[in-house]
């Protein structure tokens, strides 16, 4: 299973249910299954960061990461959700396609810090909130959490526009971080605010490692 090509997981991705009424304070946009996919096969490809390990998704929305990184042959991946609609969203997933070794807790990721999920994860991986709207720097919180969760790489997006600053935080945080693709990020018109039916935010898919050198 976790020799799985890139084409073949995008396929299985796309049966993935998503937010059937997403909310927009929790900035609740979907992972696209062609970027989950190459998301995942990434890590698992260049850097063995996801066969036979224990996976991390935080603010894992309905599952798309979590269940991408469990097709690579995650030991055990858990998502960490606010959102009780899309955890039920997250676990009819996870039954519809009959996929052992993953599970959806229901919490505030902001609250994880400091709890026994502490360096709990060999890698974790999100698509946080960008932070915008009401949600100031909420992709910065995110990735401290992350940080403070994983053993050994955290995978994330962020606005490409946010790169420099993003560097200068993981170096603070004591994290080596690397842009590992520019993605143009499609975002469909889901909300009444959208005045265009879809739009292209560029993104890049970051990789922080913090294991010892």
């Amino acid at each position: 299973m976790a020799r799985m090509k890139l084409r073949k997981l995008e396929e299985y991705l796309q049966g993935v249910d998503g937010f059937e009424q997403p909310k927009i304070l929790l900035e609740q946009y979907p992972t696209p299954p062609h970027i989950a996919a190459c998301m995942a096969h990434h890590m698992q490809a260049q850097h063995g960061d996801i066969e036979g390990r224990l996976v991390g998704d935080l603010g894992c929305g309905c599952g798309m990461l979590s269940i991408a990184s469990t097709l690579l042959g995650a030991q055990l991946t858990v998502g960490f959700e606010l959102d009780g609609d899309a955890v039920d969203t997250f676990r009819s997933n996870v039954v519809e396609m009959e996929l052992p070794n993953v599970d959806c807790v229901r919490t505030d990721v902001l609250q994880l810090a400091g709890s026994k999920w502490e360096k709990s994860f060999d890698t974790v991986v999100m698509n946080p909130p960008f932070g915008t709207k009401h949600n100031a720097g909420m992709d910065m919180r995110f990735l401290e959490v992350a940080l403070r969760l994983a053993n050994t790489a955290v995978y994330s997006l962020h606005k490409t526009s946010t790169r420099a600053y993003i560097q200068k935080k993981a170096q603070e945080w004591g994290a080596r971080g690397s842009v590992v693709a520019e993605l143009r990020y499609n975002i469909d018109a889901s909300y009444k605010f959208h005045k265009h039916k879809s739009k292209d935010i560029e993104v890049d898919f970051w990789r922080f490692d913090i294991s010892e050198e």
